[in-house]
This record gives C-alpha cells, sequence and structure tokens, in this order.
C-alpha cells in the first residue's frame, strides 16, 4: 500500500517518538498521531531479512494520518538495505532510518545494531548504498560508544566517516552500549546519560542535525535540551505517560492548535479500532497501547484492568474502550 509522503526536514526532527520494538506498531503509532500532529514517528525496526523475505504488508502497512514517519531498518549489507531503504520510499515513508544502536545479542548475530558502531566504514557503505536507491532522507541512529570503544574521539570518527556517506542526520542514545553482559533493559539503564558529549558532537559538527535520545521525560526537559541541539527523541514515556504527547504541538512547535482532551483521545481511537475490527483485528492488539492515557488521572488503574481483562475476550468491540473511561469518571459529591 503506497502512500503520500511529506518531506521530513529539521522542523519534524525538533521532537521524534523512538522506535520500540513490541511497542511502536502501526497501531500506537495511530494513537500517538492523535495526540501529537506534528512530531516525527518511527516504526520498530525492522530487518532487512524480514522484508526481504518475509510478509512485506505486515511490516510496512501504516495509516496516512501517520506522516511524517520513518521506516527503522536493521542490518549491515549494502545491497539488502538499498534495496529496503527503495521499498521504504515505494511505500510512502518520509525517511528511512538505519539503526546502529540497538545492544541485543540477537541483533549483533547479525551485524545489527551498536555493534556496527566499531566499523564505520561498512556504515557509511550502507548509508551511501540506501541513499542511492532512494530520495527520502537516510538517517542513523546510534550510542554514544560501546564497551571500551567509547571515548568522544570514537564517536566523532564514526560520525564523520559516515557523514561522508550523505548522511546529515543523526540520533544520539546518550549512554554508551556494552555488548556482552548487560540485558537490552539494562543497557538502557546503567550506563550513565552523557548529553554533554551530544552536545559536543553538535557543537563540532554544526552542519549536522543532532537529535538526543536517553532519559528523557517531560516537555521542559526536552525544550532546555533543544536550547543547543536540533530535536530530541522520546521513547518510553511516551509509552506510559502518552498523554503529555498532547501539548507537544503547542510548546515545542508553537502551533495554535487546540490541546486534545483525552475524551477526544480516546473517541477517536475508538473510532479507528472498531474500523480495524471490522477487517479482522483483535481490540487487545490495539487497546494495550492506550493503557497509559489516563496515568496520573483519578479512576487510572481500573481503567487499565478493565481493559486488560475485557480486550482480549472473543469478539471483544471498541465499546470497551468507553465503558473503561467510565470508570475515570469520580462519582457526584453528595
Amino acid at each position: 500500500m503506497k502512500d503520500s509522503k511529506q518531506v521530513v526536514n529539521r522542523r519534524h526532527h525538533r521532537f521524534c517518538i523512538a522506535p520500540m520494538m513490541d511497542w511502536s506498531d502501526r497501531h500506537c503509532r495511530y494513537f500517538w498521531r492523535l495526540l501529537t500532529k506534528q512530531s516525527l514517528l518511527y516504526t520498530e525496526m525492522v530487518t532487512t531479512g524480514a522484508l526481504l523475505n518475509g510478509d512485506r504488508q505486515r511490516f510496512l502497512e501504516f495509516n496516512s494520518s501517520e506522516h511524517p514517519i520513518a521506516l527503522q531498518l536493521g542490518g549491515s549489507d549494502p545491497k539488502a538495505l538499498a534495496t529496503c531503504a527503495r521499498m521504504a520510499e515505494d511505500w510512502g515513508y518520509d525517511e528511512v532510518n538505519l539503526n546502529c544502536g540497538c545492544p541485543s545479542d540477537r541483533v549483533q548475530e547479525g551485524k545489527i545494531g551498536a555493534v556496527l558502531m566499531a566499523e564505520p566504514d561498512l556504515v557509511a557503505d550502507c548509508v551511501a548504498a540506501m541513499n542511492a536507491a532512494c530520495t527520502i532522507p537516510v538517517t542513523v541512529k546510534h550510542r554514544i560508544g560501546i564497551d571500551q570503544q567509547d571515548d568522544y574521539a570514537d564517536m566523532a570518527t564514526f560520525v564523520k566517516t559516515v557523514a561522508s556517506a550523505g548522511c546529515d542526520t543523526f540520533i544520539v542514545h546518550a549512554r554508551k552500549a556494552w555488548l556482552k553482559g548487560l540485558s537490552p533493559k539494562e543497557n538502557r539503564q546503567v550506563p550513565p546519560l552523557k548529553y554533554e558529549l551530544v552536545q559536543q558532537l553538535k557543537d563540532n559538527f554544526p552542519n549536522l542535525t543532532v537529535i538526543i535520545n536517553g532519559g528523557i521525560t517531560t516537555i521542559d526537559q526536552s525544550l532546555q535540551l533543544l536550547e543547543g541541539l536540533d530535536g530530541v527523541m522520546i521513547g518510553r514515556e511516551a509509552y506510559h505517560n502518552p498523554y503529555f504527547l498532547a501539548e507537544i504541538d503547542q510548546k515545542v512547535f508553537g502551533e495554535n492548535t487546540p490541546i486534545p482532551s483525552r475524551t477526544e483521545v480516546l473517541s477517536g481511537f475508538v473510532d479507528y479500532c472498531s474500523s480495524e475490527i471490522a477487517r479482522g483485528n483483535r481490540l487487545h492488539h490495539m487497546s494495550r497501547h492506550m493503557l497509559g492515557l489516563f496515568a496520573g488521572e483519578y479512576g487510572a488503574r481500573a481503567f487499565r484492568r478493565y481493559i486488560t481483562e475485557n480486550a482480549n475476550q472473543a469478539g471483544a468491540g471498541a465499546q470497551i474502550l468507553l465503558e473503561a473511561e467510565k470508570l475515570t469518571q469520580r462519582p457526584p459529591f453528595v
């Protein structure tokens, strides 16, 4: 299913929502888009092997409302990445991103993710091949370092080498990755955040677009980081506390648009779920992504519990979300 794309520029990179395995699927991205129209959305990482040998429709399908949207690829073979980059453009994606930051043992075995930071020349070859195959922007997401290769100079060499192949946008997770000994979850928490190295990268490469990722949880924190950097990328906070995204368009992008209420967002997602259920999809595949909509509000726990207990029932309809919302309404004061 091809879709019209929109040009991604530095403005769209001001606020991005990270690629998150098992989370940022098309249903989740549709839900986020009900909260923010301007943020740049990223897919889960999709390996070149999955696209070339698997169910292409399942991996690439997205709703037109998701623009601007980037496809993140995992791989290290320039020819395969070039084919998949062309595929991304043909399907209407606005950007294609190469994952050089995932520390998982599973992807390392296929020379995917953070392990590639040790081979900047190979990454440059991959980026050059991808750029030759498509006209949409090719970007790279990486760490500040890996294992003992974590000096600023190592990261600068990596970026300079890859930039020479035609990449001008780098998304930097401001932690290094330990390729052995830490789980992916621990690699998001244990290595210390070093925002100053990302800022140094921008200072030394002012013509590049540098986006920071890691440990960002609030709009105020985002705005502070945007004083010196081109963009911020937020991850798990967008999943667990999604409603804060409702103010991004106004506070980060300067849009003069109304902030949607939780009820308006839920109503829009109910309509979406109803249409997807009519296509044969199950409610719980969609509803699991919006359990945090009322986080911090009255009835939030009851809201989550009701959906969790009922959405996976055979024949569950979208009205379950409306029933759950009633549990967030305070009883009238008597």
